[in-house]
């Protein structure tokens, strides 16, 4: 075991771990991780509520496939390097949990669950999918298990950020991938614009240039909002939109896990 840095202290952290010094120095509670030369697992959670299933007229392919074909390839890498690879649901039409498992075919039934499931389901009227996803995690997933959540992270329950992050104990790597839509990161309407969720019932008409900065405003605050309960946890987020250059996201994606920060458009 090598000691690998600090991090916050998390509730349910080993109290043997506790950096007393930083304690008495800074007046916060820190713990001291260890790598360790055994292998990682990797643990993918998949997003398949209704809303990432949308697609504008601009985009290649719905948020729901480019963040598969991510979760694809990061199972492959992992396998490739013998780490088994267990893959958890939020929402999603005949979605169904993988026990990590590790070897090609591990990697042929992730592929095979992440081809056949559609995107569809509403968090609002079941936010247990979420608590189902994270506790097995927390149940299953030893130290140095790599977690890696792939969302639009929108309309999700509220807990979800802080029940993800609490992932963190036991030396767990966190992982965020925001996958959104050109549309959603630009709102290119203009004039009137009637606009209907996909999760829920709501339906909101307005002012597209009244509303744009105000969206935009909202949008960029829960990304700042991720990235930094992450970052105390010692994690990364990442965004990507699903006109992205995919081999870029997954080599940030890659770089993330290894502690580097890299943005999927200034991978190259």
């Amino acid at each position: 075991m090598e000691f690998g840095g600090h991090r916050q202290y998390v509730p349910g952290d080993d109290l043997r771990w506790l950096d007393r010094r930083a304690l008495l120095r800074h007046d916060k509670l820190v713990v001291r991780e260890f790598e360790t030369e055994t292998d990682r697992g990797l643990r993918l959670v998949m997003d398949a509520s209704a809303s990432m299933g949308w697609k504008s007229a601009s985009a290649p392919a719905a948020k729901f496939a480019f963040a598969a074909l991510i979760a694809g390839a990061l199972a492959r890498l992992a396998t490739a390097g013998g780490d088994p690879v267990g893959l958890e649901w939020i929402g999603g039409e005949g979605a169904r949990p993988l026990p990590a498992r590790a070897g090609r075919e591990a990697f042929e039934r992730v592929i095979g669950a992440l081809e056949s499931v559609e995107a569809s389901g509403d968090l609002g009227v079941d936010p247990g999918s979420v608590e189902r996803a994270f506790a097995s995690i927390g149940r299953k997933a030893k130290r140095g298990t790599i977690v890696v959540l792939l969302s639009d992270l929108i309309d999700l329950p509220e807990s979800t950020m802080d029940r993800f992050a609490a992932l963190a104990s036991g030396g767990r790597v966190l992982v965020v991938l925001q996958v959104l839509d050109p549309e959603e990161t630009r709102f290119p309407f203009e004039g009137t614009v009637r606009l209907r969720a996909l999760e829920g019932n709501a339906v909101v008409e307005t002012d597209a240039d009244a509303t744009r900065e105000m969206y935009l405003s909202r949008l960029a605050g829960i990304a700042k909002t991720w990235s930094r309960v992450l970052t105390d946890h010692g994690g990364q987020f990442l965004r990507a939109e699903t006109t992205d250059d995919p081999a870029l996201v997954l080599r940030s994606a890659v770089s993330a896990v290894a502690g580097r920060h890299l943005r999927p458009k200034d991978a190259g």
